[in-house]
């Protein structure tokens, strides 16, 4: 039986980030996945989703090629070539993956991991059964797209958020249930590379976690390109044929409405993979859903046990999952985190379509009805040159402060680029600076960021542009 300091179960954005940090704190590690090293980000989610968005931005600004009298033929599109160029990063990311944790000599298992004891866990390989002895536990072992009875996934005709991924064949026309992150990404791509698109939403708005603000820039370019977007509507039943799936609709007034599609992609949400791993055995306290409750430092009701990312209750974040891996390992080995768990208040959001969405702490929707009184500014993107100059100009950067003290509460971002241009204001949270602080820092000329600078300005009614 080898001997731990800790035994990581998952080599996902959670638990290769936790072994890399747990080695450098000098604690001998080992890691058991089932499948190749990155988990569901890299394999089957953020990383080949943004090539995939990558590619489709180059083919819809081929578009923009026309207006300056360049013919393109796009009819030659080889989308298992696009597909194809996906999967290529994905095998070079897991390999550097598998690299970073060898360099940091930590011990890579592949195989199906099972807690069976106080400080043992089961590994199930090829070669057949491995005990392992640890000090500590760590369970990061994420998430699966959640199967509603009814909408099951079979990746042929009624897709999962895995099974579009590896489509090497463009339907003509697909039905999208759920304007998640998720949903919204893929309607971008797919619409981007020609197919038709219905976008369907039960709640009052696409990306209903975010700023409704942002989200109605983001329906209007949806629109405009040819997306059709139904929100507050739910779907009821799903019926195959041959050929085809036909959904029932029905709206938040009772009106009902089929909708006929090659194929149809579900993204209702999530579940935790939590399921036989040993952990209620252990004294792991799980709830109806199978999430795993923990407390500070990400530690579950069972010592030694430690639980992160898809599997708890905090956001479904790849970085979310990083910081508590690290958050962690750190406890264990004797350190003081800076934090004893993620702080959802400056916790950033970002979804990668375009324009993309970004944003972090208190929406406005949240402050009204929780009776926060607080100060808004809004700037619009075709207020900053650059976004003319480079033909972006759809967007905004809402700040809210708090209306006594200024400070940041939140800030929202719908825009080019708008998931790098996010950090500037999070700095600003984080660094407990003030509007005009970030106003009155100068910024570059011409830059989408000086929408930032103007928008910081407005908080006290100073824009120069606005």
């Amino acid at each position: 039986m080898s001997n731990y300091d800790v035994v990581i179960i998952g080599a996902g954005p959670g638990g290769y980030v936790a072994a890399v940090r747990a080695s450098q704190l000098g604690l001998s590690v080992a890691v058991v996945e089932k499948d190749n090293p990155g988990g569901v980000c890299l394999n089957w989610g953020c990383i080949p989703s943004k090539n995939l968005i990558h590619q489709a931005e180059v083919f819809h600004s081929l578009r923009e090629m026309e207006a300056v009298g360049v013919t393109v033929d796009r009819s030659s599109l080889d989308y298992a070539a696009v597909q194809a160029k996906s999967r290529e990063v994905v095998k070079t990311l897991t390999g550097g993956v598998a690299g970073l944790l060898k360099k940091n000599k930590v011990t890579l298992l592949n195989g199906s991991a099972k807690v069976t004891g106080k400080g043992e866990v089961s590994v199930t390989g090829k070669d057949g059964v491995e005990k392992l002895q640890a000090k500590n536990i760590l369970v990061a072992t994420g998430s699966s797209p959640m199967q509603v009875p009814g909408f099951e996934c079979d990746e042929e005709q009624v897709l999962s958020s895995n099974g579009v991924l590896a489509i090497t064949e463009l339907p003509e026309s697909i039905i999208i249930l759920g304007a998640g992150a998720i949903g919204c990404e893929f309607a971008y791509v797919l619409n981007s590379f020609g197919v038709e698109v219905t976008l369907v939403e039960a709640l009052d708005h696409i990306l209903p976690t975010e700023d409704f603000e942002a989200c109605a820039v983001l329906e209007k370019c949806f629109l405009r390109d040819g997306i059709a977007v139904k929100a507050k509507t739910r779907a009821g039943e799903l019926k195959r044929s041959k050929d085809s799936v036909t959904v029932t609709l029905q709206n938040t007034t009772g009106e009902s409405e089929e909708l006929t599609a090659e194929k149809v992609l579900v993204v209702f949400g999530r579940v935790p993979n939590t399921a036989d791993l040993g952990l209620a055995e252990m004294g792991v306290k799980l709830d109806d859903r199978g999430y795993v409750g923990i407390g500070d430092y990400c530690q579950t009701a069972a010592a030694g046990i430690y639980a992160i990312g898809d599997i708890t209750r905090t956001p479904a974040l790849a970085h979310v999952a990083s910081t508590e891996g690290e958050i962690a390992v750190e406890h264990m080995a004797g350190h003081t985190p800076a934090y004893t768990a993620v702080d959802p208040d400056i916790v950033p959001s970002a979804v990668y379509c375009e324009p993309q969405v970004a944003g972090f702490g208190l929406r406005e929707d949240q402050a009204k009805a929780e009776g926060i009184s607080v100060k808004k500014s809004v700037f619009h993107y075709v207020g900053a040159g650059k976004t003319i100059a480079v033909g972006k100009p759809d967007g905004l950067v809402k700040i809210l402060c708090d209306e006594k003290t200024d400070e940041i509460l939140g800030a929202h971002i719908v825009g080019h680029n708008a998931t790098e241009l996010l950090h500037e204001l999070l700095l600003g949270k984080n660094a407990e600076l003030l509007p005009e602080d970030i106003g009155g820092m100068m910024h570059a000329h011409p830059t989408i960021g000086e929408a930032i600078m103007e928008a910081a300005k407005g908080i006290n009614g100073q824009p120069v542009h606005g």
